[in-house]
């Protein structure tokens, strides 16, 4: 391993086993960066070195660290050969071990005005927003992956989108769901200044959190506050395709407004056989009169499943929770590692804290 970066104008190879998924990286460019335009679709969440999401095993080959959370990989990873690919630059041909990568060249990503349709408070800190797609332009993504907001200083912020990919037939747009992070540039304006017929700025789709229709284990859904996003449309997708996957949410939050769309999901159970809900709260006060389960939410798969190894699962929300539950359902419940998607959550403050 040297600190020094490779010159801008060299050209490595990156080979991702075991698919045998090749693509070409300037010296100059994430890993990362690289493997999303040439559409090869590398785990990823916060593309900033903070949440982790993006770590894999490096087999061969080396590559200098831009500045990143030890928390999403510590020296000990580092020297075991580990590499978050958001913020590692080649400094040759590099081999890595990945097994969730997939093609997503299907889908291109899009920089595209939309428009602010609709505001619906659904609790006291979580907006749904549906936004209008351009009609002329056709938006393709898998559920669960998200967009960016791109601000006018060239900021950006993403949200996963909370309806799946055959809602546009009916009518061209997304549904976010925003919770207002006191002090946010951003959600401040949602909840404040924000009005209908806005518009904004997007880019997308990205990320590698999406089902894996090619298997048909039992399925866990692990949905922590607004993490409950993506997972809806997850859970409308597998509705569309009339999935017999046996599926469980589990769906967490401190009180009970934290799950903020219960309703909807009690409906969907209703529709949907395969599916079970597990509702969970942390912090019920007396006066909530919560009678359901309580604690954290990763725990309460484990008090329910002894084994996993039979599953997939599919995590969102707070970082301590998806990483949490990826370390536990592995090393106590047997669950394969690359049975387990992701989708950490990470805020500007979680970045930069």
């Amino acid at each position: 391993m040297t600190s020094a970066e490779a010159a801008p104008t060299s050209t490595f190879q990156i080979s991702v086993q075991p698919s045998g998924r090749a693509f070409a990286a300037q010296g100059d460019e994430s890993i990362l960066a690289a493997a999303i335009r040439s559409g090869v679709g590398l785990p990823y969440g916060c593309k900033d070195g903070a949440c982790g999401s993006c770590k894999c095993k490096k087999v061969s080959g080396a590559v200098f660290h831009a500045n990143h959370q030890s928390k999403a990989l510590s020296a000990d990873e580092e020297a075991a050969g580990y590499v978050l690919t958001c913020c590692a630059k080649p400094l040759s041909d590099v081999v890595l071990e990945s097994r969730q990568v997939t093609d997503e060249s299907a889908y291109p990503v899009k920089k595209m005005p939309v428009r602010v349709s609709t505001l619906t408070k659904k609790s006291h800190d979580v907006m749904q927003v549906r936004l209008q797609l351009p009609a002329a332009d056709t938006f393709r993504y898998h559920a669960g992956q998200y967009i960016e907001f791109i601000l006018r200083d060239g900021a950006r912020r993403a949200y996963s989108m909370a309806n799946a990919p055959h809602t546009q037939g009916e009518a061209p747009g997304v549904e976010l769901h925003i919770r207002h992070m006191a002090g946010g540039r951003f959600t401040d304006h949602v909840f404040g200044a924000m009005k209908e017929k806005e518009i904004l700025r997007v880019e997308g789709p990205f990320g590698s959190f999406f089902l894996r229709e090619d298997s048909d284990k039992p399925i866990v859904l692990l949905a922590s506050g607004t993490g409950f996003a993506p997972t809806k449309a997850l859970i409308e997708h597998l509705q569309f395709k009339g999935s017999t996957r046996p599926t469980v949410l589990y769906w967490g939050g401190r009180r009970p407004q934290d799950l903020y769309m219960a309703d909807w999901v009690q409906a969907r159970v209703a529709e949907m056989p395969n599916l079970t809900y597990v509702p969970v709260v942390s912090d019920a006060l007396p006066e909530d009169g919560w009678t359901g389960r309580t604690g954290f939410v990763h725990q309460a798969v484990l008090d329910d499943f002894a084994d996993l190894s039979g599953h997939q699962v599919y995590a969102c929300g707070a970082p301590i929770v998806v990483e949490s539950a990826r370390d536990a359902y592995s090393a106590q419940r047997g669950l394969p590692p690359e049975e387990f998607f992701a989708d950490a959550f990470t805020s500007e403050a979680d970045k930069h804290g």
